[in-house]
């Protein structure tokens, strides 16, 4: 397994292994003690999502869970392709307001660690897109927050046309970062 941190160092980007031969391949896909051993410092996972998407251009996010719900991420993409991306939206961090991403497929295996402090969300690539992804918060409505998934202060870069995305109403409102009363405060280097 592979570990990377990304441009902001507290979200990583995990590469795991597989072991392929004339039968198909073998993946171990989670290994707490490997997130451990690259600084990663949050909860317990206690939760497993499955998501299912049926076009491309779907975008889901930018979402995030407040304290005490708050929630680390661990994201897989099954089935097709997704953009996945994490917006730092901790007061006082150096990297506040900027945003990183990557490319999750069935085809590249990779996943993406969101730690607390994150606002998270993706847009599908292809059409049938299936998502899985570990949570360390259980799912806590009223403790749900969110960033507004086009805010031009973040500027994501979707890799999908504006025009081609469709959202939901609830993310098409969202706050902007200027207007987001976050929870989260920077506490240094993880």
């Amino acid at each position: 397994m592979k570990i990377t941190p990304m441009a902001i160092p507290e979200v990583l980007l995990i590469t795991p292994a597989r072991h392929g031969d004339e039968r198909g391949w073998f993946s171990e896909t989670f290994r707490q003690s490997a997130l451990e051993e690259a600084g990663f410092t949050g909860g317990t996972f206690v939760q497993d999502n499955h998501v299912r998407s049926t076009t491309r251009g779907i975008l889901r996010g930018l979402h995030f869970q407040k304290p005490p719900h708050a929630q680390d991420k661990l994201l897989r993409c099954v089935r097709g392709a997704i953009f996945d991306v994490a917006v730092d939206i901790r007061r006082g961090s150096p990297t506040f307001g900027r945003w990183v991403g990557a490319e999750l497929s069935a085809d590249n295996a990779q996943q993406l660690l969101v730690p607390k402090g994150f606002a998270h969300a993706y847009c599908t690539l292809t059409d049938e897109c299936e998502v899985l992804y570990k949570v360390t918060g259980y799912y806590a409505p009223h403790a749900e927050g969110a960033l507004r998934w086009n805010d031009p202060a973040v500027g994501v870069d979707w890799t999908v046309p504006a025009g081609e995305i469709t959202t939901n109403a609830r993310d098409g409102e969202a706050s902007l970062l200027a207007d987001l009363d976050t929870p989260f405060v920077y506490e240094g280097a993880a």
